[in-house]
């Protein structure tokens, strides 16, 4: 982020900070206890179903569209007294600040943000004219929140098995059939996926439309919400199935486009949740050093315990790749994202998993207990295994597609060895295994891409690369904040995640792992660590 937006940001994202460690985390709190409730009929007995959400998520909508402007401080000047508009990490660091007290709201923030980008490249004047201003509005009285339908019982993962189909009538298109899985299922204005009557069956035979609600004329939209979703996490969000009785859609784009289209909106979609993942593990984080610091056991602070402390190290790592792979995927160049999104996404959203799981132990009965956030991280956690793409998916987009058919590989390399080159200061050492932990994860994702049959090895690729990607972030990260006289503990975060990660860990030598000691001690010191003795501790 340039210098002069990052100050001018500076004292918004205090405050939201401040609110997420307080009133925001309160208001989440309350709306997960009240969850949204279907009414199928209004008070005149008409079908009109309408969902009643608890004040304290209207608040949270005031917050995260109005006071912040979040879904369209990437799209607009003006947003927070910015000018012009801003870059994609402005938005991200947002939602990494807000997922620490909610995470279903930003589900609707972020669907509302990329489906206006749907629509300002890929709509009509005269729908640019309706609605991009009120999907911009940070103003609840003119505010269009939107929503994306893909699922389906035919298809989910099999996005091109999908039935709804897509009658032409004049100007715009008739709806008919269902969609399974709609969150924020009473938007404003939804993009979905449509097979045109008379196409081709798969991906190639779907088309991109844009539904809205409420019609021009004011009359409603001819489709129901027949029921909202039991979910076990994201419960402030509204998740419910909806059927379609020719409700009107307007085109985006040409018809045989619609599944690559969507994907736009899907890889957005993914790296939101990159930013959600990497908050809630913070979260997750800052639960279990608080737990173990205030929390006396056998006599000493839980805390003082060496296996504690590495389990929190543990927790620690995670977190951090999270947050690098965060700046990185919101910065990085187009050709580079191909690959880089699913398997941030991939790898993420499963160790967001195991740091909530891992945060949850570490406070111990009380964890379990709904006093405390811990059982809402959980649950909120494994939602993101699911959303746009399960691990098995991102996997295979990234191994089989972007490295088999795009060969997006080779811009990954280029970037990552362009700068670890020039980054001064890795000692020599270190800096080989790098270079080789780099290459050999390339190398294999190539392999492993070559040939069909080994499919069932991308998920250990698309890991692989995710590991030595962070690594090589954390090297760079760390010797950039040590020259300038700050704290260079990512410098022994790279080296965890060489060893424990990359590599396999020669867990029967003692000996040659004993550097992790004074490692332990300097990370979970709040101290910064000194770039010398981080430095020295790389190649010890």
């Amino acid at each position: 982020m340039e210098a002069p937006l990052l100050a001018h940001l500076g004292p918004h994202l205090a405050e939201l900070g401040a609110l997420a460690g307080s009133k925001l985390y309160d208001l989440s709190d309350q709306a997960e206890r009240h969850q949204p409730v279907l009414h199928p009929r209004d008070g005149y007995g008409r079908d009109e179903e309408w969902v009643e959400y608890h004040p304290a998520y209207r608040e949270m909508e005031r917050i995260a569209f109005g006071q912040f402007g979040m879904h369209a401080m990437c799209n607009r000047g003006g947003v927070l007294g910015w000018p012009s508009v801003m870059p994609p990490i402005a938005k991200y660091v947002f939602h990494y600040l807000f997922s620490q007290a909610e995470f279903g709201l930003l589900c609707p923030v972020n669907l509302t943000d990329s489906s206006s980008e749907l629509v300002r490249r890929f709509g009509s004047d005269e729908l640019h004219k309706r609605y991009l201003q009120r999907m911009w509005s940070q103003d609840p009285a003119t505010l269009f929140k939107c929503a994306q339908f893909m699922t389906e019982k035919a298809g989910g993962s099999d996005v091109g098995a999908a039935e709804l189909t897509a009658v032409r009538d004049g100007a715009h298109w008739r709806l008919y059939g269902e969609k399974w899985f709609c969150s924020n299922a009473d938007a404003e204005l939804a993009v979905l996926l449509a097979r045109p009557e008379g196409a081709v069956g798969g991906g190639r035979g779907l088309g991109l439309f844009l539904m809205p609600k409420t019609l021009p004329d004011g009359s409603r939209n001819a489709y129901r919400i027949v029921r909202l979703k039991d979910k076990l996490g994201s419960r402030t969000l509204a998740s419910g199935e909806i059927v379609f009785d020719g409700a009107v859609a307007y085109q985006l784009g040409e018809l045989d486009q619609g599944l690559k289209l969507m994907l736009v909106m899907v890889n957005s979609s993914r790296v939101s949740h990159l930013a959600r993942a990497a908050g809630m593990m913070r979260r997750c984080l800052n639960e279990a050093l608080q737990a173990s610091r205030h929390r006396n056991a056998f006599g000493r602070a839980v805390v003082d315990h060496p296996l504690m402390r590495r389990q929190l190290v543990k927790l620690m790592v995670p977190t951090e790749q999270a947050l690098s792979a965060l700046l990185y995927s919101a910065t990085a160049p187009e050709k580079v994202l191909r690959l880089l999104t699913p398997i941030v996404k991939y790898r993420v959203c499963r160790d967001n998993v195991t740091v909530a799981t891992g945060a949850m132990e570490a406070r111990g009965g009380n964890g379990y207990v709904e006093d405390w956030p811990n059982a809402r991280l959980m649950r909120d956690a494994h939602l993101g295994l699911i959303w746009e793409g399960t691990s098995n998916i991102n996997a295979l987009d990234a191994v089989q597609r972007a490295v088999g058919k795009i060969g997006a590989h080779a811009a990954l390399r280029d970037d990552l060895l362009t700068r670890l080159a020039d980054t001064q200061g890795i000692p020599g050492q270190f800096r080989t295994r790098l270079d080789g932990a780099v290459n050999g994860a390339l190398r294999f994702a190539e392999e492993v891409a070559s040939r069909k049959e080994n499919e069932r090895f991308c998920r250990a690729a698309a890991g692989k690369l995710y590991h030595a990607v962070t690594a090589a972030l954390f090297i760079q990260e760390g010797l950039r904040l040590g020259l300038s006289g700050g704290d260079a503990r990512r410098l022994l975060l790279a080296r965890f995640v060489l060893e424990h990660r990359v590599q396999e860990p020669n867990t029967l030598n003692l000996e040659s792992q004993r550097w992790e000691d004074e490692a332990i001690d300097l990370l979970l010191d709040e101290a910064p660590v000194p770039l010398s003795r981080a430095a020295a501790l790389l190649v010890r």
